[in-house]
């Protein structure tokens, strides 16, 4: 890994407007690019509609759009223009009927799509069983940059260890999080570090803030994590960036401010002898309010 500098950019969206609100990501990336120079940018889920579709989905389906869209093209010209690798989530029309991924696309200094992550793990209330509209991706990928290795989750997923751990097991050394995150700053913020720490990863937390089309408003508050669990950078409520240089040594003390060497590795020092139950379906011994079930791959 080199080092590096990442921008997590937090805006609110107009519902459904896909083309005002890719209008907005370039001004907000331009602006990132000018005051923080960074190397990565990144935006929040579904940063072009929205989290919630808020409407049956073969309307949805019509309205989003396709990789090789109008969106995806104009972001890719911004990134080629400055030279800046871009995170832009997005929902993701496939060419099967009523098909929709929850996608991150991954775009480098060329204007060239160097990767898409596609949802593996939907909310509940985005699962096709549940009346929601997302199908589920079937792969977990890590993506080669110029300045260091990147994995992907989205969201609710980054209260899953297991899929931190194999982007780390991959190689990952950053993390990016792009999430329309509802719950509470304690959850948000223990994730968020729980995941850098576990696998000693840089975490790039970004959350929208207000209304999707639902009514649901989101608060905000990303947030960039160091492998060592401590918070770099640290949004509010609103619109704003947040930057952070990566230092591509980060795990030689075991605090920051101190000179105690770290001895140990997440990593290294697991027993895989011992994790073969951890491939076992489950569910809680406590009930939730409500289950939404739904159909996973091989089940």
């Amino acid at each position: 890994m080199k080092k590096s500098v990442v921008s997590a950019i937090q805006i609110g969206i107009e519902p459904h407007n896909i083309p005002a609100n890719t209008e907005k990501c370039c001004e907000w990336i331009c602006k990132a690019r000018r005051e923080h120079r960074p190397d990565l940018v990144v935006l929040p889920e579904s940063v072009t509609t929205g989290f919630t579709a808020g409407m049956p989905l073969g309307d949805f389906y019509d309205l989003v759009e396709p990789v090789d869209g109008p969106s995806v093209e104009r972001i890719r010209r911004l990134a080629r223009q400055l030279k800046i690798w871009i995170c832009f989530p997005m929902y993701e029309k496939s060419p099967r009927r009523n098909v929709v991924y929850n996608s991150a696309l991954l775009v480098d200094r060329h204007g060239r799509v160097a990767g898409i992550y596609r949802k593996t793990h939907p909310f509940p209330t985005e699962r096709l069983e549940g009346n929601g509209w997302t199908t589920p991706g079937t792969s977990l990928p890590v993506f080669k940059t110029d300045f260091g290795t990147v994995g992907i989750t989205i969201c609710y997923e980054g209260d899953f260890p297991e899929l931190s751990r194999i982007l780390a097991l991959k190689g990952a050394e950053i993390i990016l999080r792009p999430s329309a995150f509802l719950r509470s700053f304690e959850i948000w913020e223990l994730t968020n570090k729980a995941r850098a720490y576990d696998n000693h990863v840089y975490l790039v937390g970004v959350n929208a803030v207000g209304p999707d089309a639902s009514g649901n408003s989101f608060a905000g508050h990303s947030m960039i994590v160091s492998p060592i669990a401590r918070t770099l950078a640290q949004a509010r409520g609103s619109d704003e960036i947040i930057s952070s240089e990566l230092d591509p040594d980060p795990i030689k003390y075991v605090t920051y401010g101190s000179k105690a060497p770290m001895i140990f590795d997440h990593l290294e020092d697991r027993n895989p002898l011992l994790y073969k139950d951890i491939l076992r379906s489950a569910k809680s011994p406590f009930e939730p309010a409500k289950r939404i079930p739904y159909k996973k791959k091989g089940a």
